[in-house]
């Protein structure tokens, strides 16, 4: 029996240090500090300094700058997105009633949401429309509400139709509101002065569909999005990984690539871009990532867009650059440095990114820092990268101040609605040759 004790002992012993030699190895890994690399250069191009500035690195998020650039030259800042609703059937404009479906032709608009639903159920009850004896049917190109990007989104069309289809039906019938829903539309009717007790309100009875390009009917509303430039802003700020719906319709990735590889004088093969998000294993060099940058600028000075209207200004604008670099955001060197972040929690084994634009009080600068290999450490290669911004700043004689952009809007807040009733509007991508006078724009 004392041996067994003794054993026992022995053995509980040599577990209890070996878990407290695991625990310290641990603790040793935890405490390894991180490496940063970075590049900085003029705003003219002239080179400042780089710490392993022509490495590749995963650019993660970094790379929606890139989506942006594609969009803007392809597209215009001033681009809108439309949503085109249809009657299949007809209106009973005394009881006030869609016989049929309501089908729904998006355009790809990548920033729908309850909001705008609401201003849809609004446009339909002006148009007699309080009741719907059919469907809500959709396309392919219609989107509402976030997925997270290709991380999030249903692989199969027809499941991810309907998802929307049932997002939209939601939204136009306050009975079918959730907690987060009826929030938004308080807020909504707190921004645009309504009665919170009097939403519109759309009765669908047959359900939901998705069936492609379906067989349109009598147009009676049209919905446009806000401009491109804020859509863009709203994604840069908040990284949402879905801008990959912009990207959607502009080309395949290669394209994009090919975009980068130009515009930044690349080498063949350098340059390689698997989603337009930043997900997944995407490859770029810091200084390659300061020529972008610069490109970037360029072409929104080109279009007369300033940059701050694309981009977030740590302590302008809500989302990660405010939230993740909180001295950058308050303090003595607020509003001095515009830029877009970039997050990997495990691809590539993690990655953490900080690139923009810094101003100083000896001029302005492009940069990129990054940490890779951040995986279980993301908070202290932030706090890294935020130092040596600081550092950097102080250098140079400190920070200077951005012009802040107008608040960032709700998705709702640049949209409009156009009234059609009997009037047709062009198939889209057709030109619109309908007569100014037909169209009663409904803010």
């Amino acid at each position: 029996m004392k041996q067994f004790f003794a054993l026992l002992t022995a053995t509980l012993l040599a577990t209890s240090l070996a878990g407290t030699a695991d625990g310290a190895a641990r603790s040793k890994r935890r405490a390894r500090p991180v490496e940063l690399v970075w590049c900085v250069e003029t705003v003219g191009g002239e080179p400042v300094e780089s710490r392993q500035g022509d490495e590749p690195i995963n650019p993660a998020s970094v790379v929606k700058v890139a989506t942006s650039l594609w969009a803007l030259e392809r597209l215009g800042p001033d681009f809108r997105f439309e949503t085109r609703f249809f009657v299949r059937g007809r209106v009973d404009r005394e009881r006030r009633t869609l016989q049929g479906d309501l089908v729904v032709q998006g355009s790809g608009d990548p920033d729908f949401h309850s909001e705008n639903g609401f201003l849809v159920a609004q446009a339909l009850n002006e148009m007699g429309v309080e009741r719907i004896t059919g469907a809500v049917i959709v396309n392919q190109h219609f989107w509402m509400g976030w997925e997270n990007g290709s991380a999030g989104r249903e692989p199969d069309p027809i499941k991810r139709g309907v998802l929307m289809a049932s997002r939209l039906r939601q939204a136009l019938d306050p009975r079918r509101w959730d907690r987060g829903t009826k929030a938004s539309w308080h807020d909504f009717a707190e921004r645009r002065a309504l009665p919170a007790s009097h939403p519109g309100r759309v009765v669908v009875l047959g359900g939901v569909g998705t069936d492609g390009d379906t067989t349109q009917g009598e147009m009676l509303v049209v919905h446009r999005s806000q401009a491109l430039a804020e859509v863009l802003r709203r994604f840069n700020c908040y990284s949402n990984n879905d801008i990959e719906r912009v990207a959607a319709d502009l080309g395949p990735m290669h394209d994009l690539t090919e975009l980068v590889t130009a515009r930044c004088e690349a080498q063949p093969d350098v340059v390689q871009l698997e989603t337009a998000s930043g997900l997944g294993s995407n490859r770029l060099t810091p200084r390659l990532i300061v020529r972008l940058l610069r490109e970037f600028r360029q072409t929104c000075q080109r279009l007369g867009v300033p940059l701050e209207s694309v981009l977030p200004v740590a302590g302008c604008d809500p989302g990660t650059v405010t939230h993740f670099f909180p001295l950058l955001a308050n303090g003595p060197n607020t509003t001095s440095v515009i830029g877009k972040t970039g997050t990997l929690t495990n691809t590539d084994g993690g990655v953490a990114v900080l690139a923009g634009y810094a101003r100083t009080a000896r001029g302005e600068f492009v940069f990129c820092v990054a940490v890779p290999n951040a995986a279980g450490r993301l908070r202290g290669a932030r706090r890294a990268e935020e130092q040596w911004v600081l550092d950097f700043l102080g250098r140079n004689g400190g920070g200077q101040p951005y012009t802040c952009a107008s608040p960032l809007p709700a998705s709702d807040a640049g949209a409009n609605i156009i009234l059609l009733g009997d009037d047709v509007l062009p198939p889209l991508g057709a030109p619109d040759v309908s007569k100014p006078s037909s169209a009663a724009p409904v803010n």
